[in-house]
């Protein structure tokens, strides 16, 4: 999974000339016996395989091929097999049927950093006795229903903070991205340890501390030389490794003190009620895992929420009649109190559009790509041991045969549906599935309800310079997460019954 650009092919073309005899013997012994009964696809080329197919939009390319070779295909990225699930039925057996079996995760060689590598939750290798532990704690004190109400108040706060901030600034352009941003990560940072990470009107910092973030995301989807070819892994040819490292570090100094004083303080009852870090502390994990754990954690818990607003709101801006019917259900329903207090799941048409946002913006459009513990059969096709295999939600969720104008932002095909955002129906499977589901599902919608519902509810919304909504440009970037090309940038202004009913 990665975004394919002409640098990195230069890089990799000039590799391949100083490719030993050895080397190449290597791979067509691979080749010639790799087992028959693997899922069909487009031939590859020697050494380099398919990753000349690829391109930079792989979601888009690997739909294309299961068009021509049916929803379960094989691709070959230099020595890395890769299998490619494209619909519904096909995701179903990976992440339900063989989901022990294909529980793995390929670390990307940009993560192989030494004191982190056996300490990741996302990327851990296997559903290991620390990942169980790691996900154990983080569902019972941040993502359980008990753990959600408890934090009810704090998460008012910081919204209640956002609100002030536009209200101030009203007029101004307004980068969505950051403004969501900062909320969600003081948000997450008081869960986490009680204090806030970032000012809303220090953009500098935040721009930062977001940077930092997402290139290490960037970093590990990249296309890396090292995980086409292993054997030259140790080299780290083009600095990612180096890079993620500096990166961990830099972003680790933000709360290594905190972590530091907490802990020489334990014992000395600080007075504070117990927030998430004090209960890893009690469970002894170390400074490194704590680390690793609470990036990977800032990580999911803004990236994927970051986009999916952006996308919302973008959409909706778009697509005015669907804004005034949101609007128009909010204002019948709820103010801005009980928009913070209530349970907005009952709201059918509000929670439609999210779905559809979800359906035609899938905010991971492979999921984190899978790695097989064992061979194993699927759709009566083998999958390698030790084979990578996506899960290709975004083809699933613009598969013509599941959505009627798949390609059209339409909430009303989800009204009277039973679909929710649990994958357990497989054509919608906007947080994953199967053992390897994103634990913070319950907590990331209640945030995406709430924040969404708030903006809608206190603001007209106008593109600068009077710009024409209808043609806002929906280009997409292609990363772990799937974001706007161009970031979205928006005035605000408070409502006062503005929008004709």
């Amino acid at each position: 999974m990665f975004t394919f650009i002409s640098m990195e092919f230069n890089l990799l073309t000039s590799l391949f000339l100083f490719v030993t005899p050895l080397f190449l013997l290597f791979v067509a012994h691979k080749h010639h016996t790799s087992n028959k009964n693997l899922p069909p696809g487009p031939r590859p080329w020697p050494i380099i395989g398919n990753i000349h197919q690829i391109a930079k939009n792989p979601h888009l390319a690997a739909a294309k091929f299961a068009n021509e070779y049916g929803p379960l295909i094989s691709l070959r990225l230099g020595t890395q097999f890769l299998v490619v699930a494209s619909s519904a039925e096909a995701a179903k057996e990976v992440l339900k049927t063989q989901d022990r079996l294909l529980s793995g995760r390929t670390i990307p060689h940009a993560l192989h950093l030494t004191s982190y590598m056996d300490n990741y939750l996302v990327w851990a290798r296997d559903c290991n006795e620390h990942w169980k532990s790691c996900r154990t704690v983080s569902r019972l004190e941040l993502f359980s229903a008990k753990a959600i109400e408890a934090q009810s108040s704090l998460r008012n706060e910081k919204l209640s903070h956002m609100l002030d901030f536009l209200n101030n600034t009203q007029g101004k352009v307004v980068k969505i991205e950051e403004l969501v941003f900062t909320t969600l990560i003081n948000t997450l940072s008081n869960t986490l340890f009680s204090k806030d990470l970032l000012d809303l009107k220090d953009e500098k910092t935040a721009h930062g501390i977001k940077h930092m973030l997402f290139k290490i995301l960037e970093n590990s989807v990249a296309p890396n030389v090292s995980d086409f070819f292993p054997i030259v892994g140790g080299l780290d040819l083009q600095g990612l490794r180096k890079d993620s490292m500096n990166l961990c570090n830099n972003m680790s100094s933000y709360f290594e003190t905190t972590v530091k004083e907490r802990r020489a303080g334990i014992t000395k009852n600080a007075g504070h009620e117990k927030d998430f870090l004090d209960r890893l502390l009690e469970n002894n994990f170390t400074d490194a895992q704590i680390s690793i754990l609470i990036m990977e954690l800032f990580t999911a818990g803004t990236d994927t929420m970051v986009t999916t607003i952006e996308w919302a709101i973008a959409e909706l801006i778009k697509n005015q009649d669907v804004m005034r019917k949101v609007y128009k259900e909010l204002k019948n329903e709820h103010d801005r109190d009980s928009i913070m207090k209530s349970d907005l799941s009952k709201l059918a048409y509000f929670n439609a559009c999210i779905k559809e946002t979800l359906r035609l913006h899938p905010v991971v459009p492979l999921l984190i790509p899978r790695r097989a513990l064992e061979a194993c059969e699927v759709m009566n096709c083998t999958i390698p041991q030790n084979a990578q295999v996506w899960v290709n939600v975004w083809a699933i969720s613009h598969d013509p045969k599941i959505w009627e104008d798949p390609h059209t932002f339409k909430p009303e095909r989800f009204l009277g549906s039973s679909i929710d955002f649990t994958g357990h129906d497989y054509e919608f499977l906007p947080f994953g599935g199967g053992r390897r589901m994103c634990p913070g599902l319950p907590s990331g919608v209640k945030s995406l309800q709430t924040l969404l519902a708030l903006l809608v509810l206190e603001y007209d919304w106008s593109l600068p310079n009077n710009e024409d909504p209808t043609k806002l440009d929906m280009a997409e970037k292609f990363g772990v997460t799937l974001s706007k090309e161009k970031p979205l940038e928006l005035i605000f202004k408070r409502r006062e019954e503005s929008i004709n009913m």
